[in-house]
């Protein structure tokens, strides 16, 4: 990381900054160019290995990609405000943000109901809601092992 001295070292405050997100950039191996979908995420800890779950459609353009090459990239930000210093005529912006690299899988259909209540898990929904569980087997589920990450914080 070039800038080290923005770099999150502690596993536990990256965790914390990837809870804050709500939406999490995949970048995949494209034809041509790299190809990156936004996606909403679940997230699974089990000591220090990280499970991300995804939930889409039953086909498209990332299930093809995904067949040819699972290694993927992660991106997830959050915490964005502009800072100014007025009178140095300096501007900058606050952040914090995870990257991260591992291998995407299927979740096999009999593990979907699980992997889509981790997913519902990290969005703030209303008490007693339940989704509409007819949609499971219309849904594609997917995990990925994060196999590296690393978390970077700019503050005031």
């Amino acid at each position: 990381m070039r800038r080290s001295d923005r770099e999150i070292q502690d596993f536990h405050e990256i965790i914390e900054v990837m809870k804050k997100c709500d939406v999490c950039r995949i970048a995949m191996h494209g034809e041509i160019y790299p190809y990156v979908v936004p996606l909403n995420f679940g997230m699974e800890t089990e000591g220090e290995q990280v499970t991300l779950y995804f939930h889409g459609a039953m086909e498209g353009r990332k299930y093809e990609l995904l067949a040819k090459d699972n290694r993927v990239c992660f991106e997830m930000d959050c915490g964005h405000t502009l800072y100014t210093e007025m009178e140095k005529g300096n501007c900058t912006m606050c952040y914090e943000s995870v990257i991260g690299f591992g291998l995407m899988e299927e979740v096999p259909e009999e593990e979907k109901m699980e992997a889509l209540d981790i997913l519902m898990e990290h969005y703030p929904v209303p008490a007693g809601f339940r989704y509409n569980e007819a949609v499971v087997p219309k849904t594609r589920m997917l995990r990925l092992k994060v196999e590296s990450l690393t978390g970077k914080r700019r503050a005031k």
